[in-house]
C-alpha cells in the first residue's frame, strides 16, 4: 500500500479513501499537519490523554498511522530545527520498526530551508526530559537520535490494528539545552500555550525570561523546519511518509 494518491495512480491501482492518522501533542503541530486527506488528533503532551483518543477511535477506518511533531533532541550533533526520520521507535523493552522509503534526491529538491535531515531511532517517554544530564543519560541507553512522548504510543497502536506505521520529528530543545521549568507548565489541557501562566511566572522570576527566550527561538525554528515537511505527509511527488510504509507493519 502506497499513501500517496499520486504514486497510486501512476502505479495503477485503486486508491484507498481511508484517511492517514496523523499524532501530534501540540495544537501548532497539529494545526501544520492539518489538510485532506488527514485525520489529526493532539494529545496536549499527555500520554494518558493520547491512549483514551486512540481508543476511542476505529482503526479500520485509518490506512496508516504517522507520529508528526517536534522533539528533544537527544544525539549531541542534533541541532533545533533538525529533521528525524525514525527507523525505529524504543520504549523500555518495547521496540517498533517505522516505514520508510526515504527519497534522498526529494529531500535536495525540497531543501528544508537548510534543515539536516537525518534517519534515527525515537526515544518514547512518559514525561518530558528537561535537563540536560537526563537526556545524556538516555541517549547512552538507547542511542535514539530524540525523544518524545508520543512516538510509542502511536506506534503501539498501529501495531495493535496491524496499520503501516511512520514518524517524523524535529529537534526543538537540542541535548546541549535544558527546558526551563517555565516552559514545562505552560501547556493547557487543549494543547495550546497558556500565555497568562507564562507572564506571570516571567514576573515572579525575571530571571527566568533569558533561559525562556532561548526556547522560543529554538521551539519556533522547529515549527518553520516542521512546516517545511508537511510536504513530506502526502506531499503530491510521494515523500518519506507517502512511501510503501506497509512493508514495515
Amino acid at each position: 500500500m502506497n499513501l500517496g494518491a499520486v504514486d497510486e495512480i501512476s502505479a495503477g491501482n485503486a486508491i484507498d479513501p481511508r484517511p492517514v492518522l496523523i499524532v501530534t501533542g501540540l495544537v501548532q503541530e497539529a494545526r501544520i499537519a492539518a489538510g485532506p486527506g488527514m485525520t489529526v488528533i493532539c494529545s496536549s503532551s499527555d500520554p494518558q490523554q493520547l491512549r483514551a483518543l486512540l481508543a476511542t477511535l476505529d482503526s479500520s477506518s485509518f490506512r496508516g498511522v504517522i507520529s508528526f511533531g517536534v522533539a528533544g533532541g537527544l544525539d549531541p550533533a542534533l541541532k533545533s530545527g533538525d529533521v528525524v526520520v525514525a527507523t525505529e521507535v524504543l520504549a523500555g523493552d518495547a521496540r517498533w520498526l517505522a516505514g520508510l522509503a526515504l527519497n534522498e534526491e526529494l529531500i535536495t529538491r525540497v531543501g528544508l530551508g537548510g534543515s539536516r535531515v537525518v534517519r534515527g531511532g525515537l526515544a518514547g517517554v512518559e514525561r518530558v526530559i528537561a535537563a540536560r544530564a537526563g537526556k545524556a543519560a538516555l541517549w547512552s541507553k538507547t542511542g535514539a537520535a530524540a525523544v518524545d512522548m508520543e512516538s510509542h504510543i502511536a506506534a503501539a497502536y498501529a501495531a495493535r490494528s496491524g496499520l503501516s506505521f511512520a514518524a517524523l520529528r524535529v529537534i526543538s530543545d537540542p541535548a546541549s539545552r535544558a527546558l526551563p521549568p517555565i516552559a514545562l507548565g505552560a501547556i493547557k489541557p487543549n494543547g495550546d500555550i497558556d500565555l497568562r501562566k507564562v507572564l506571570r511566572d516571567v514576573a515572579r522570576n525575571p530571571m527566568s525570561l533569558r533561559a525562556l527566550v532561548s526556547t522560543g527561538i529554538d521551539f519556533n525554528r522547529a515549527l518553520r523546519s516542521l512546516r517545511g515537511c508537511r510536504n513530506f505527509l502526502l506531499g503530491r511527488e510521494g515523500a518519506l511518509v507517502t512511501a510503501d510504509l506497509k512493508a514495515a507493519a
